[in-house]
């Protein structure tokens, strides 16, 4: 039996799928799994496509040092157990730059190039690439697909896409490409069995996690986005502070200090909804706590949720459909239910009955405006534009080969 490996790397773990290929290119998810830990408390966790459990192994500190050794484990695992040896790995690369607007084949000149978009994505890029060159030194001839968060809004117009800034930034990469693509394109496709109504029309998706952002969809394509030269911007995150003057940079440079690096470093680890707070950069703990700075960090969250589909709706010229997704769009009533009150002058009423269960359909029947929640799959995603690779690339020749 055919299958795909859907692998998506990051700082201390490394989060995997396996895909069977069916007939007609159709895919069935046969496995979910993950290495975290990694460099601290390794431990296996998978489970099969209906959840059970098929391991849940920890692992001494020096057998899993980094993401090529967690690779090595995972792979030894799928291989020897579950005899599973895939005929090509999808990756998400969350920074494809201006060259690539769709996903490509891996080679080490792919791998060289992506390399130089380690300094706009670093809490992701680096790790994101991990695994890949881990495959390629092992299994060169094993089909890898890098699939980027920012092709799918690579369809924004100039006015969209260019910064205030010469024209010779612009033609260096400096630009506006969004990320969170893979999910956006993954509710892109989805909304017409969802909300066949809607799907066509004006459309803000919110992927909110503890990466958030908010996308305009216009005939099912990404026509603006919070995001823009780097993940940084738009909506508060985790741990990232969403839209910040770029004078507050300046004043940490020359004023305080701070070198690149630790300005860096600072306003992706240290800002958003942990720095807010100072209590944490979960919604959960926030939520659950007393604190009145948790309490500030939520009402901010909230607050530009709302400022963001304002300025979102003015790039469509109106509104048809507002949808949730990703981790605290599919899981926290409470989340939207305080977003609903903010899109209230768009006409918004939410049924807290269906919004307390997280139904498709949370609006109720005298909203004007739908709202949905649509869980996401940027690992289907993956899967499919992997097998579309292979299919439509007639020099490629996968081989059954061991990932380990």
């Amino acid at each position: 039996m055919d299958t795909i490996l859907v692998v998506n790397a990051g700082s201390s773990s490394v989060k995997f799928q396996v895909f069977s290929v069916e007939g007609e290119g159709r895919l069935r998810r046969q496995l979910k799994g993950q290495m975290d830990g990694i460099g601290s408390r390794p431990r296996l966790r998978a489970s099969g496509a209906n959840g059970d459990p098929l391991a849940d192994r920890a692992y001494p500190i020096e057998t899993v040092p980094d993401v090529p050794a967690a690779m090595g484990v995972a792979g030894e695992w799928l291989r020897d157990e579950l005899r599973i040896h895939p005929i090509a790995v999808g990756h998400r690369v969350v920074h494809g730059g201006p060259e690539y607007d769709r996903p490509v084949l891996i080679d080490h000149g792919v791998v060289a190039r992506l390399e130089r978009f380690v300094s706009l994505a670093p809490l992701h890029q680096p790790h994101n690439l991990s695994p890949i060159r881990s495959i390629l030194a092992g299994f060169p001839t094993l089909p890898q697909v890098a699939c980027f968060d920012t092709a799918f809004h690579r369809t924004h117009s100039a006015v969209a896409d260019h910064y205030a800034i010469p024209h010779q930034l612009h033609a260096e990469g400096v630009r506006r490409y969004g990320f969170h693509g893979l999910s956006y394109e993954y509710i892109a496709k989805t909304l017409p069995q969802t909300a066949p109504g809607v799907a066509k029309g004006r459309v803000i998706v919110a992927h909110l996690g503890s990466g958030a952002s908010m996308c305009a969809l216009k005939g099912g394509q990404s026509v603006e986005s919070t995001m823009g030269f780097t993940a940084l911007d738009g909506l508060p995150m985790g741990t990232r502070p969403g839209q910040i003057d770029p004078g507050v940079v300046l004043y940490l440079i020359s004023e305080r200090g701070m070198s690149a690096s630790n300005v860096q470093n600072f306003l992706y680890r240290d800002c958003g909804l942990k720095g807010l707070s100072g209590v944490s950069n979960d919604m959960r703990e926030l939520e659950a706590s007393q604190d009145a700075k948790a309490k500030l960090a939520i009402d901010y969250f909230v607050y530009r949720i709302g400022l963001n589909a304002g300025m979102l709706a003015a790039a469509l010229q109106g509104l048809d459909a507002f949808v949730f997704t990703a981790g605290i769009g599919e899981n926290s009533a409470s989340i939207r239910a305080r977003v609903g009150e903010q899109l209230g002058w768009f006409g918004v009423k939410l049924d807290p009955t269906e919004n307390s269960r997280n139904a498709r359909l949370i609006s109720r029947p005298d909203s004007l405006i739908p709202v949905y929640v649509v869980p996401t799959d940027e690992e289907l995603m993956i899967a499919q534009h992997t097998l579309a690779l292979l299919v439509n690339t007639p020099s490629t020749n996968p081989r059954q080969e061991r990932v380990s």
